[in-house]
């Protein structure tokens, strides 16, 4: 039975007020920080920095400073024990488990019940709204999503209380009519061991008629692969015929485009990326013809931008959207109703457009690489390199990594082109020794090697003597501030450093 008809003049509604952004998004905004403002001001934290004394966004922004999650630790962590009325109104008993800071392998952001409904499933529910109105012959709810999430653990054992991925609390809390259109089930989509959860997947998802995916690019495609697998089908229209978009996010999904288009033939399957993490969801691609996306400004969600060139200033100059200009870089940070409160979270976007806000992510406020979702720091590096070191006797004089994307086995990995100053007798231990020490820093990074499924072991590239300083040398970077970048996310740097790797 398809029910996108009967769900249509419901989400024509929604798309029709989504329009109002174009003209009165000041407006909006300020309602949304006047209604966090209002809820939150009898709050620990609303109480200490005089909300209820707090007239407008002026005020607020001189009351409040800039926060990062190390600002924001020790108020988190006594949520986590079930103290209540801290950052937000009531408990929280659901933590989002992210990749970690200088200090910790991993962050943990609360999900209250208002930021499960007003920020992550309103979200959720107009990428429905705009993909169906973009595409009126939909038949998205005839049939089932087949959504990848993650896994769940108790909280500090305090009853009902969950911490880990965004995903899994999500599938954890979503009503039973979303169930209903969902596959696989709560029993496996929630399970922690990936290689189970792909046969488990692929078992009952192969008979199902799917028409829409949701999850990570470097996820669904290790999934799709093994379902063509063991199904012996050549594509995945084989297995879904009626299958129509895929909704994607985390990553980046340019380096995948190609080898989904090698294994989903169809010239009408359609993709969509949405931007969600762990600290909100915030927007949506709602033109097919563009990359950008249209910033979600309804949501428990108040935006505020720091200029990129301003972010390291000790009195950076911070702008409430209204107020942004297009084409500049901007640190974006959030203040939002699961008690983040001015908050950074380390992205970095471009403006294309104001009426109405629509924008591209541009990166990361630090070096990073985050092609599958494992979102790699330069402290995690230096860390694990030094470890390495330790272990191996050998001096590191220089390097740089970036990531391998995946190849035809659905296989990638992370790639560290490294100038020795003390060779190790073995690169190979030298390599198993970082990649092991990754994996105890970063969560994330744990995660995506699990069994090799999403990432193989790094591979390490011994550079010759002087290479690094002869590249720079030919960019004419040699000496003073220039320094090689420490993790890319592309491989621009990389590749032109192999490349003089093998002159002789």
């Amino acid at each position: 039975m398809n029910l996108t008809p009967i769900a249509k003049p419901v989400l024509k509604h929604r798309v029709k007020h989504i329009s109002e952004y174009a003209t009165y998004a000041e407006q909006i905004q300020r309602d949304v920080l006047r209604r966090l403002i209002d809820t939150a001001s009898a709050t620990e934290w609303g109480v200490k920095h005089s909300y209820s004394d707090i007239a407008c966004y002026e005020q607020f922004a001189k009351s409040v400073a800039v926060q990062d999650y190390e600002s924001l630790k020790g108020y988190i962590d006594r949520m986590r024990h079930g103290e209540k009325d801290v950052l937000w109104k009531g408990r929280c008993k659901w933590f989002a488990k992210s990749s970690g800071t200088t200090n910790d392998k991993s962050k943990f952001i609360p999900v209250t019940p208002q930021g499960l409904k007003n920020v992550h499933y309103k979200g959720a529910f107009d990428v429905v709204a705009q993909y169906v109105a973009n595409n009126p012959s939909s038949r998205i709810l005839s049939g089932k999503g087949l959504i990848l999430g993650g896994s769940h653990a108790p909280n500090y054992n305090l009853p009902d209380s969950l911490v880990g991925d965004l995903s899994a609390i999500l599938i954890e809390n979503c009503s039973p009519l979303v169930n209903l259109f969902r596959v696989p089930g709560k029993e496996i989509a929630l399970l922690g061991d990936f290689e189970e959860k792909m046969e488990k997947i692929a078992c009952v998802a192969s008979t199902m008629n799917i028409t829409n995916l949701s999850g990570v690019p470097s996820w669904m495609m290790a999934v799709l692969k093994h379902m063509l697998e063991i199904t012996g089908k050549t594509s995945v229209e084989e297995l879904w015929p009626n299958l129509e978009v895929f909704f994607h996010g985390g990553v980046a999904f340019t380096p995948y485009r190609e080898q989904y288009c090698q294994i989903i033939k169809s010239p009408d399957m359609k993709y969509m990326e949405t931007y969600n993490a762990s600290e909100g969801f915030f927007g949506i691609q709602n033109d097919p013809s563009s990359p950008a996306m249209l910033l979600m400004i309804d949501y428990d969600i108040f935006y505020e931008f720091i200029p990129l060139e301003e972010l390291h200033s000790s009195n950076p100059t911070v702008l409430p959207l209204w107020e942004v200009e297009i084409g500049r870089n901007y640190a974006m940070l959030i203040s939002t109703s699961c008690g983040l409160w001015r908050y950074m979270i380390g992205d970095t976007v471009r403006f294309t457009g104001k009426d109405p806000y629509k924008f591209v992510i541009t990166g990361r406020t630090k070096h990073f690489i985050n092609a599958f979702g494992e979102e790699l720091v330069v402290d995690n590096a230096e860390r694990g390199l030094l470890k390495a070191c330790t272990v191996t006797g050998a001096q590191v004089l220089d390097y740089t990594a970036a990531p391998v994307f995946m190849d035809a086995k659905a296989q990638c990995r992370h790639q560290w082109l490294i100038e020795f100053a003390k060779m190790p007798e073995s690169v190979e231990d030298f390599a198993q020794i970082l990649d092991s020490e990754l994996q105890l820093l970063n969560s994330d990074y744990e995660a995506k090697r699990y069994k090799n499924k999403t990432m193989q072991q790094l591979e390490i590239v011994v550079a010759k003597e002087n290479l690094f300083n002869n590249w720079l040398k030919s960019k004419g970077k040699l000496g003073g501030q220039h320094k090689v970048p420490r993790l890319c996310n592309d491989r621009n740097h990389i590749d032109e450093l192999l490349a003089m790797n093998q002159v002789k």
